[in-house]
């Protein structure tokens, strides 16, 4: 099956506009004096001209392609308002003759700067190299705190043997003066770990003494 061809407007008008425009330059280049097939040249060069700066606007929008494209832009106007009876196409002034032949020169030279000028396009940055998030590492709790060594129990002095039993029971045992500072040594250092004063029971554990005797210690130390 064979597609149906569909007239495009825009299309119409680009080619009505562009004929239109290629006689207007060639009627003013052939009134400022340029006859034969130099006349011809006028229109092809000026839109040769327009052809490079759309190009070059496609790549990069920069102050040179816009200052040519209203070069070309100019020219192409001017010739389609200088043709339409504003301007006596039999009696063309001076000025006009020198524009128009020096028109090739300077499409010339507009042409090449827009081929030859290096593209101000900044080049892509590189990509960066994704990273790998590496799985973090547990968090810890902080370390707990060691508890203060407790010094082992000083091994008690020897103690005097006991006196043989009379008949008359002592109430209350002596205790020998290194015991009791050796005891107290050991009560200072209950009272500097504990904030409290060492009891009876404590302090026959850490001396290793009767419960009598413990008591009479812990009496003498009050």
């Amino acid at each position: 099956m064979f597609r149906s061809i569909r007239i495009d407007a825009v299309l119409i008008q680009a080619v009505i506009a562009g004929a239109l425009s290629f006689a207007h330059l060639h009627d003013l280049a052939e009134a400022a004096g340029q006859t034969g097939w130099k006349a011809w040249a006028y229109p092809v060069s000026v839109d040769l001209l327009l052809v490079a700066v759309w190009r070059r606007l496609r790549t990069e929008r920069s102050g040179l392609a816009w200052f040519w494209f209203l070069v070309a832009l100019v020219a192409s106007l001017g010739a389609n308002i200088a043709t339409a009876g504003l301007l006596d196409l039999d009696h063309v002034p001076a000025w006009l003759r020198i524009l128009v032949a020096g028109w090739p020169a300077l499409a010339f030279l507009g042409g090449t700067l827009l081929a030859h000028t290096p593209d101000a396009t900044p080049e892509p940055a590189p990509r960066p190299v994704p990273v790998v998030d590496r799985p973090a590492a547990p968090e810890t709790g902080p370390e707990p705190t060691p508890a203060p060594e407790v010094p082992a129990p000083e091994p008690a002095p020897a103690l005097p043997e006991a006196p043989a039993p009379g008949p008359a029971p002592v109430s209350v045992p002596a205790v020998p003066p290194a015991l009791v500072d050796h005891a107290r040594k050991v009560a200072t250092e209950h009272r500097t770990r504990t904030g409290t004063d060492i009891d009876t029971a404590t302090l026959r554990a850490r001396l290793g003494v009767p419960e009598d005797l413990a008591g009479a210690i812990v009496a003498q130390l009050a």
